[in-house]
């Protein structure tokens, strides 16, 4: 079982890259294959269909090639304005076009397993956004898994080594990677 770890921001000092690379670490803890991609190595042109047409974007192709290779996904969300960012939107976009005449869309997300966290300075930790996420996901044939991390006041959430500082963050993406583990069917039990 293989799982790609992303997040929806390229901002060097983004709050949901930050819990991407803690996600990846606390999944590769437990003895899980983790690939951390950042989607500033893809720079996506926004999705255009007279774009498509000319040909799909190598960074596209690329991308989607990485989604492909993978069973599950972990994507940390932010919100902006209650929903989710336009890079992830337009990197979902891309990616669910197809490349062969008879490919179904949405085929390197079809069948798949996703985990979504977020985290925000704000208090209610962009809750609202991953609700966006999840339908747009699920719509595309993916699993969501109702186990999700919500980061609040995430600004004072991370050690200067990018660890979550308060236990019960830590204990959430525990019990994400967890219900990941048990979903996946792997046997690895080391947080357990």
């Amino acid at each position: 079982m293989k799982i790609l770890v992303f997040a929806g921001s390229i901002r060097k000092d983004s709050l949901n890259w930050k819990l991407a690379r803690a996600a990846a670490r606390r999944l590769g803890q437990a003895g899980l294959e983790v690939t951390l991609a950042d989607l500033r190595d893809y720079p996506m042109p926004m999705y255009d269909g007279d774009i498509e047409a000319a040909g799909m974007p190598a960074e596209a192709r690329a991308f989607r090639e990485l989604l492909k290779q993978h069973d599950a996904f972990v994507i940390a969300s932010p919100e902006y304005n209650g929903s989710f960012s336009a890079l992830l939107k337009n990197a979902i976009d891309w990616t669910s076009r197809r490349l062969l005449p008879d490919e179904r869309p949405g085929t390197v997300f079809r069948g798949k397993v996703a985990a979504l966290l977020s985290a925000s300075p704000g208090p209610n930790g962009g809750r609202r956004g991953l609700r966006h996420v999840t339908e747009l996901l699920q719509m595309l044939g993916m699993e969501v898994l109702p186990v999700q991390v919500s980061i609040s006041s995430a600004a004072e959430a991370f050690d200067k080594d990018g660890g979550l500082k308060r236990s019960e963050d830590a204990e959430a993406l525990d019990r994400l990677a967890e219900a990941l583990e048990e979903r996946m069917g792997t046997t690895a039990g080391i947080l357990r």
